[in-house]
C-alpha cells in the first residue's frame, strides 16, 4: 500500500492514548485502532477532520505517501 498511517507517531508525540482520542473524536475504540494499525482501505473526511482537531495537526502530519517499489523483475 501506498499510504502510510503515522497516527500512533502523532498519538504519542500528543500523549494521548487511543481511548482518549476514539472518546473526543466520537469513534469506537476498535475504529479508531484499526485506523492507526492501517487495517482500513478508507477513512472518513469528517473523521479525518476530527482526529486532526484533536491532535491540532495537519492531514499531512498522519498520512504519507510512499510511492509502490517496483519488482525489478517487473521491468
Amino acid at each position: 500500500m501506498a499510504i502510510i498511517l503515522r497516527l500512533d507517531r502523532v498519538m504519542a508525540d500528543r500523549k494521548i492514548s487511543l481511548n482518549e482520542l476514539a472518546e473526543k473524536v466520537g469513534i469506537a475504540n476498535v475504529n479508531l485502532s484499526n485506523i492507526k494499525t492501517g487495517k482500513v482501505s478508507a477513512i472518513r473526511f469528517s473523521t479525518l477532520n476530527a482526529i486532526c482537531d484533536v491532535l491540532d495537526c495537519q492531514p499531512g502530519d498522519i498520512l504519507e505517501f510512499e510511492r509502490d517499489k517496483q519488482n525489478p523483475s517487473d521491468t
